[in-house]
């Protein structure tokens, strides 16, 4: 939502550059929610999504394939468990585990949702359950291109022959809210398998409209610790990645590329929850603690301090830190400075405006 700059190469383009560079962008298709569970209710049926259908197609074409079981089933949480629930209200319930799809950054930034239970719940509507006005129908907002959408899914899942949930799935096993959002991102990204690359930044940008501060910890400021209280007490949603090493030099990643894990108990080239910060004295004086997630649900930080960590250490094993906050003033300690920001609707276009990754320079 920050202003920003286009650079064109002087060369010749296919598209006039003169004339609507930003071309109108479509967004995807509004299927309304309240309208379609009303008509399943009336027909007494359970709601089938044809746009992102029970099928292979859904989850991909490539390397996500060779992961999947042989007898791949589609089922809905009521065949898998005989109570499910949407949602929990008790935040511990609400801890999730990532599944075969490696999306490590979608994970981290839908862990940091579930510190703000309001924030949480403009992405995931709170009225929707599996016993009252139950049509196997399910909705989520996320903010796309500059607007809120509601993305619709039906809660057919993706399982293995005895029912365990191949992707993203909860703690307790019979809470379904993490699997059907991930089912509605998926399907506002196209397909499951496109949920392997991306940015902790992107997803807490989808999550909530907000704007994002990156540092470098390698280059981080002196008064890091003040930002991150400051970033605490504004409520804003925190990420973070450990280096990618020899692997990728790329800040889009997918924790696909590696899953080496380290001896200090941190993996390489993944993104971790910021969840808390603590400030505790010691016999030696203040130690500055970071509390960290690993969205694996498992596998944590082996050094001082458990699954907290000094800031010291969070520096050095950390390659950058992100934080998503609702308003762009959390750099300033400026009281009352006014922000005023401008916005262009538009797209990327092949051949004149379109830019991104040399790694997927094909289409």
């Amino acid at each position: 939502s920050m202003p920003f700059l286009l650079c064109l190469k002087k060369k010749k383009s296919p598209v006039p550059l003169g004339r609507n560079i930003f071309q109108k962008h479509t967004p995807p298709i509004q299927q309304n929610y309240q309208a379609l569970l009303e008509s399943c209710l009336k027909n007494k049926r359970l709601f089938t999504d044809d746009t992102f259908p029970a099928h292979i197609s859904s989850i991909g074409t490539g390397a996500l394939l060779k992961k999947l079981p042989r007898n791949l089933q589609w089922k809905r949480p009521h065949a898998l468990h005989r109570s499910p629930i949407f949602y929990a209200a008790n935040r511990k319930q609400l801890d999730l585990c990532q599944g075969l799809v490696e999306n490590c950054w979608f994970l981290a930034a839908l862990e940091a949702l579930t510190f703000h239970q309001d924030i949480l719940a403009a992405v995931v509507p709170q009225n929707q359950s599996f016993e009252r006005k139950y049509a196997g129908i399910f909705h989520f907002r996320f903010w796309h291109f500059g607007e809120w959408i509601d993305v619709v899914a039906d809660d057919r899942l993706p399982v293995n022959e005895v029912g365990e949930l191949l992707f993203v799935s909860s703690v307790y096993k019979n809470v379904f809210w993490g699997a059907l959002l991930e089912k509605a991102y998926a399907k506002l990204y196209g397909s499951y398998e496109d949920l392997q690359i991306g940015q902790v930044s992107e997803a807490l940008v989808d999550f909530t409209g907000g704007v994002n501060t990156r540092i470098k910890l390698a280059e981080a400021p002196p008064d890091l610790w003040d930002i991150l209280t400051r970033a605490t007490y504004s409520r804003s949603l925190m990420g973070c990645q450990t280096h990618l090493g020899v692997y990728f030099p790329s800040v889009s990643f997918s924790c696909i590329q590696t899953t080496k894990v380290l001896k200090n108990g941190l993996v390489a080239g993944h993104a971790y929850t910021v969840t808390g910060i603590r400030k505790v004295t010691c016999q030696y004086g203040p130690e500055n603690l970071v509390r960290l997630r690993n969205p694996w649900g498992k596998i944590e930080w082996k050094g001082d301090w458990s699954d907290r960590m000094s800031l010291r250490d969070f520096k050095i094993h950390f390659v950058d830190l992100v934080i998503c906050k609702l308003t762009p003033d959390l750099m300033s300690q400026e009281d009352g400075k006014k922000w005023m920001y401008s916005w262009k609707s538009g797209r990327w276009v092949k051949g004149s405006t379109a830019g991104g990754s040399l790694r997927f320079c094909n289409g």
